[in-house]
């Protein structure tokens, strides 16, 4: 294996204590140790430190396989966001103000999420039924490849 390409394993510690992006931390890198990284190094330094994800997987709210097209659709963003509620690790005030404001719709409406991936939309809200237990209409069968583990 070779050398490293971190300086300071403590001040990276640090940055993602403080949330910063890999994004971020490559700049700065760049800027401060003329050293060029990639985000693979920063996921990698998280992982061997045993370093909190910075993301939520919840396969109970997003329990889909979600196809490229519908990556960025609102309502998955939304469940996103509600995951990273859910889990503790907070969203930004912004995030939350929409995510509140997303529920209280669903809510009015008496409406839960559905994913059907072989339409163009791909999300729909659909009136919610007695079975819905969650802001999701829950599919029959799992199909993400992105469970809630590590």
């Amino acid at each position: 294996m070779g050398a490293s390409k971190i300086v300071n394993e403590q001040e990276v510690v640090g940055w993602f204590a403080e949330g910063k992006t890999y994004a971020w931390m490559s700049e700065e890198y760049l800027t401060k140790y003329n050293i060029e990284t990639v985000p693979s190094l920063w996921g990698n330094f998280r992982r061997r430190r045993g370093l909190a994800r910075r993301i939520t997987r919840d396969d109970n709210l997003i329990p889909w396989f979600v196809q490229p097209q519908h990556r960025w659709a609102y309502p998955v963003a939304m469940l996103r966001s509600e995951a990273r509620a859910r889990s503790g690790m907070g969203n930004s005030e912004n995030t939350d103000e929409r995510l509140a404001s997303w529920k209280q719709t669903l809510q009015a409406a008496n409406a839960v999420v559905h994913y059907d991936p072989d339409t163009a939309d791909g999300f729909y809200y659909v009136p919610r039924l007695p079975s819905d237990t969650d802001i999701i209409r829950q599919p029959r069968l799992k199909t993400t490849r992105r469970k809630a583990a590590d």
